[in-house]
């Protein structure tokens, strides 16, 4: 008798004892996994938040910009993207503020020199710059081949220029003498006079910066 009543209490004790110890493990295992999580998530977040802020300053600062930049297209071979994916000469004969660009290109026979020539830069005067010189002297720039040829051939950098190039510099042209820059941010000027109104366009082989002068090379 004495044994079964041993052997009751042993089993009544094992029966209280053994949910007390699972519900223990089990707040233990909550707990640490809720701690876990709580600090991983914001360690990720973090990370990602980052990411998406270094990935966004990128963006932003590889992208055309200044005031003239709203007239270009939202779609078509006149716009960024359409641009991008043609050499320079062609692009700029899709964008209608640069046709009397493209007609002294023509006029000069540069239109394949500008196309086929790899990592330029070109300074590329809109038509209101064009209409600043007297017609009687745009005329006759227009039909000296030579002259012609010297003034758009000193709007060409061997080199592809970024904004922050531009801040202060000086580089060599392709009629062999120098262009200067300065500015910052989105406002830029070359040669203290052209100021730039659309910046950063990209052409499959070129980066633009459209400006509101013609640049004038020394004599």
């Amino acid at each position: 008798m004495n044994t079964r009543i041993r052997r009751a209490a042993v089993t009544l004790a094992a029966a209280t004892v053994l949910p007390l110890a699972l519900s223990a493990c089990s707040d233990s295992g909550s707990d640490s996994t809720t701690s876990d999580s709580s600090s991983k998530a914001p360690a990720s977040a973090s990370a990602s938040d980052d990411s998406m802020g270094d990935s966004g300053s990128a963006a932003m600062a590889d992208k055309p910009f200044g005031p003239a930049c709203s007239a270009v297209p939202a779609s078509g071979a006149g716009s960024f993207d359409g641009m991008a994916q043609a050499p320079v000469a062609t692009a700029a004969s899709n964008n209608p503020a640069l046709s009397t660009l493209v007609a002294a290109v023509k006029k000069a026979g540069l239109v394949d020199t500008l196309n086929t020539a790899q990592n330029i830069t070109v300074f590329a005067p809109t038509n209101d710059a064009f209409a600043k010189i007297p017609k009687a002297t745009l005329d006759k720039v227009l039909n000296d081949k030579a002259q012609l040829t010297k003034i758009l051939t000193y709007h060409v950098v061997g080199q592809k220029l970024t904004p922050k190039d531009l801040e202060n510099g000086s580089f060599d042209t392709l009629e062999k003498s120098k262009v200067t820059t300065s500015g910052s941010g989105e406002s830029y000027t070359v040669n203290d006079s052209a100021k730039v109104v659309c910046g950063n366009v990209k052409t499959a082989n070129a980066n633009v910066y459209i400006i509101d002068s013609v640049l004038m090379p020394t004599a």
